[in-house]
């Protein structure tokens, strides 16, 4: 898919594994301006370098992509924005970081700017919480099982990634063995760690209202829970309202956004020989019609929900 808009201004959630865009770009529009955002301040290593070599054009920012109306940008002619919701493969090994379940020692999980860890979710979340935790945001089928046995494990010892990988390999009756039985349940830990639901819907929303007329707002997801509030979000500014033929008639308001693709985009065969992790990737993007700023959307009712489990962190 070829992108034929001028991109003044990429905000890049996940720094490291977006440098190939700002090169991208960069070869075809030789004033293009590129703004990275990146919670994990690691990242900043990686940034001061092509900030040296690209002092006027490019921009670090160590913050959440859902603040990035704080950089106050109302008034600038933003074009692109990028949003990639996945995690780099060096972020994934490092031990500190305890996003794998392969990791040894404490459960952290932590990408930068948070406010508890994995650890404190599993040691302190009740098992109620626990079930809807594993349940919506893994689509953990066994979650109810998963979590009484980790209240029950945390009675003797505070739990780490070994004893929760164990609990859970114990726990599960059917196994998937093509999918570590870990998988789902640090799926859903990493997402309430990290607020990923609220991120992912202020950082559309904020998006949306900076970018310019004909800009392009693209979205590369990791999970069906991502895919599925980004397909809303799009799906909901792009569409008419249905109106009962019974009512009286009125002018419909025009949509914000238009779509190109309706469908999702997936790599391609050779893509994913090349790349195994892109093979669960999903692109979605669309092209903003009006330089309108407020606009009105529904998707904090839509997914109030996932909100509200994910607010069960805030006591922690």
């Amino acid at each position: 898919m070829n992108f034929k808009f001028f991109f003044s201004f990429c905000f890049i959630y996940n720094f490291n594994k977006c440098l190939g865009i700002y090169f991208f770009f960069r070869s075809f529009f030789d004033n293009t301006k590129v703004i990275a955002l990146d919670r994990d301040i690691e990242s900043e290593i990686k940034a001061n370098q092509l900030k040296n070599k690209f002092d006027d054009r490019f921009l670090f920012k160590n913050i959440k992509f859902s603040q990035l109306n704080n950089l106050k940008l109302k008034n600038e002619n933003v074009k692109g924005i990028i949003f990639d919701l996945g995690y780099s493969y060096a972020q994934i090994k490092d031990s500190k970081k305890g996003l794998s379940f392969q990791s040894e020692g404490n459960l952290n999980m932590q990408m930068g700017l948070n406010n508890y860890s994995a650890e404190d979710a599993i040691n302190k979340l009740d098992e109620k919480e626990l079930d809807k935790v594993f349940k919506f945001f893994g689509e953990e089928k066994e979650s109810k099982f998963i979590a009484r046995n980790i209240v029950k494990e945390r009675s003797k010892k505070k739990i780490d990634t070994q004893t929760l990988v164990k609990i859970i390999d114990n726990t599960k009756r059917k196994k998937n063995f093509k999918v570590h039985s870990a998988t789902k349940v640090f799926q859903a830990l990493r997402i309430l760690v990290n607020k990923e639901i609220s991120e992912l819907i202020f950082g559309l929303i904020n998006a949306t209202k900076v970018l310019k007329k004909d800009g392009v707002l693209a979205v590369v997801t990791f999970h069906s829970l991502e895919d599925k509030i980004v397909k809303y979000f799009f799906k909901s500014l792009s569409e008419q309202k249905s109106v009962s033929r019974y009512a009286p008639l009125t002018e419909q308001p025009d949509t914000l956004l238009r779509l190109i693709e309706k469908k999702v985009i997936t790599p391609s065969d050779e893509e994913i020989n090349e790349n195994l992790p892109s093979r669960s990737a999903k692109l979605r993007y669309a092209i903003k019609k009006t330089d309108f700023y407020d606009f009105k959307t529904d998707v904090l009712e839509k997914f109030s929900n996932l909100i509200e489990i994910e607010n069960f962190g805030n006591k922690l």
